[in-house]
């Protein structure tokens, strides 16, 4: 019915956040997580890797909202939503929402976050083994 409000809602979060972000720190680049010797933490990894959050949850979103309107679920007339039409269906697209749409967006930020942690250890490891052929020569 309206699942993937709940995703679309923590994409508009995530892209507020990844421009203020952006604004803030405006090099995106794998090679300055260590930058003149300082390492960066994962911390400002995750930060720095809002964008892809942003993108995922936006992708997700349209997808699942184009599905319901393959289904009908969704009509370009009011009330937009067909669950919307009476109260008692209301009530079922409030629950979907809460139940499948939120689970359907917390998963999609544990991959992220899974994805920022092994690209953090992956470039970490890359500069570090760059860092020792530079010690060598």
């Amino acid at each position: 019915m309206a699942c993937f409000l709940a995703p679309a809602v923590e994409a508009v979060a995530a892209t507020v956040a990844s421009r203020i972000v952006r604004v803030k720190d405006t090099s995106d680049k794998a090679s300055d997580i260590i930058e003149e010797g300082k390492k960066s933490s994962l911390k400002m990894h995750f930060v720095r890797r809002m964008n892809w959050l942003s993108n995922m949850l936006w992708g997700g979103s349209a997808l699942l909202a184009f599905e319901h309107m393959w289904h009908g679920e969704i009509t370009p007339w009011f009330p937009f939503l067909t669950a919307a039409k009476s109260s008692s269906d209301v009530v079922s697209m409030f629950q979907e929402i809460g139940t499948v749409g939120v689970s359907m967006a917390a998963l999609v930020t544990a991959v992220w976050a899974g994805m920022v942690a092994v690209s953090y250890h992956l470039e970490k490891k890359a500069l570090q083994e760059t860092d020792a052929i530079k010690q060598e020569g």
